[in-house]
């Protein structure tokens, strides 16, 4: 980027919005990949205005701009790959109304997940989608990579909680999608369009979010099994007669690496845990717990059916879930982390296909993630410095979303597909349907300018790698 734009980036936001400092611009180079590629400038608007005059001198000088949140994303979302601004959407933090009649929520896209949800609960409302880094990531890059969480199992996933939102075009209009009430079907469904697209076809800057009203009781169960498979199957059984609000699986690896954070010890034949929790009413819970309490005691060969009676110890458990990702580094520096998806009937072949992929690689590759969905968190180790290793993460990589896909699956869950996966769309998606998807990103934004690099395989000579 030209001195000159970079000044008129400064007019527009303030001088002290915008920074050009080379500690500054580190901090804004990566995510949750690990991966860095340094922006030109970042910017921090404050208003939707601010915004628009940016889009609209970006569109003029065709300059990139990719839009960043906390910069936890897996797949490499909020990358610079291009360079150009970062417009950092941090101080766009706002929780803008809680309308507790009508059950709907205005936020700002920075504001953060985890706050949310404690705002609701002094109003009795819960907001469902709730991924391991709640207390960091924001609704706005939630919104963009479609998040899970643990609860989508009963709930669903961030778009089923989106009824509107306002949004930024590429050359700097504003536009307004979807609805405040419980039905609208006018014109195409633009709302659906956003979610999910990785700040590839506009700029989110304002989100009507549906919320429900807060549980007020839960129960948590533990299944500790010493067979990887005995545990996986038990999932498909579980949901066919039970409506667990949490159904999520941790193999042995997994177990390991935050063993130290668990209340309790496990048996050393401890293959799988599954943690499940069922909620509602007082009186609903007790009947849903006696009901499933009864199921699992009546499974053959569990090494132990757990109750996770405190406050305590269910906080610890959760504490320890979600430290899983940043815990696996105590076993290499580095890891190719995918989100994959399969049928539930079809998990126990996934992982055990995945110990199949770690032998044949000589790599360690664990498994955990959301069961109750099919939406399994497949981690290869491995350390990039090694080029054995990383050729052999590489392959088995492709392995496992070949082996996904053929298995009925899908290549993301909730990570959505930024650069890492880019290369490998063609193994689910036809020609015609990336045709139909880039001409869509063309008609918005005709001029590459929004997040460039992202969701479509590279076709120029420089090919982003693993």
């Amino acid at each position: 980027m030209k001195n000159e734009i970079i000044k008129k980036i400064e007019k527009i936001v303030g001088p002290d919005q915008c920074t050009t400092a080379p500690e500054e611009l580190l901090c804004y180079s990566y995510d949750g990949t690990g991966r860095e590629y340094l922006p030109a400038a970042v910017a921090f608007p404050k208003t939707v205005e601010t915004i628009s005059a940016i889009m609209r001198l970006a569109s003029e000088e065709a300059f990139p701009v990719v839009v960043r949140g906390a910069g936890t994303g897996m797949t490499g979302g909020a990358l610079p790959v291009a360079g150009g601004l970062v417009m950092a959407l941090s101080r766009m933090n706002h929780i803008l109304e809680i309308d507790t009649d009508n059950q709907i929520a205005v936020v700002e896209p920075g504001v953060v997940n985890g706050r949310l949800q404690a705002e609701l609960t002094q109003k009795g409302l819960f907001y469902p989608p709730d991924p391991a880094s709640l207390k960091f990531c924001t609704i706005g890059g939630n919104v963009a990579e479609c998040a899970g969480g643990p609860s989508a199992v009963k709930y669903g996933v961030t778009r089923d909680y989106v009824l509107g939102l306002e949004v930024v075009l590429p050359d700097g209009r504003i536009i307004n999608t979807g609805v405040r009430t419980a039905k609208g079907v006018v014109g195409y469904d633009l709302t659906r369009l956003f979610v999910g697209s990785e700040g590839t076809l506009g700029i989110i800057t304002k989100i009507i979010l549906r919320v429900l009203a807060k549980p007020t009781a839960k129960k948590t169960f533990l299944v500790l099994s010493r067979s990887l498979h005995q545990a996986t199957a038990l999932v498909c059984r579980i949901l066919a007669s039970h409506q667990p609000c949490t159904l999520e699986y941790m193999d042995r690896t997994a177990l390991g690496i935050v063993k130290d954070l668990l209340p309790f010890s496990l048996p050393d034949s401890t293959e799988a845990l599954l943690l499940i929790e069922v909620d509602g009413d007082e009186l609903s819970v007790a009947t849903q717990a006696q009901k499933l309490k009864k199921f699992l005691d009546g499974q053959e060969n569990l090494l132990a059916v757990k109750d996770a009676d405190s406050k305590e110890d269910v906080d610890r458990l959760w504490k320890a879930r979600r430290s899983i990702s940043p815990a696996a580094f105590q076993i290499k520096p580095n890891k190719i982390s995918e989100d994959v998806v399969v049928p539930r009937s079809r998990i126990p072949d996934l992982v055990t296909y995945t110990e199949k992929l770690a032998q044949k690689h000589d790599l360690t590759i664990f498994t955990f993630g959301h069961a109750g969905d099919g939406n399994i968190h497949v981690n290869i180790m491995l350390d990039r410095a090694n080029q054995a290793e990383l050729t052999q993460g590489r392959a088995a990589k492709k392995s496992l979303f070949i082996e996904v896909i053929r298995l009925g699956g899908t290549l993301s869950g909730e990570h959505g597909i930024g650069l890492t996966k880019a290369d490998y769309l063609s193994l689910e998606l036809s020609p015609t349907t990336l045709e139909t998807m880039q001409q869509i990103k063309n008609l918005f934004d005709p001029k590459n300018i929004l997040n460039p690099g992202k969701i479509f395989p590279q076709k120029n000579e420089n090919k982003l790698k693993e």
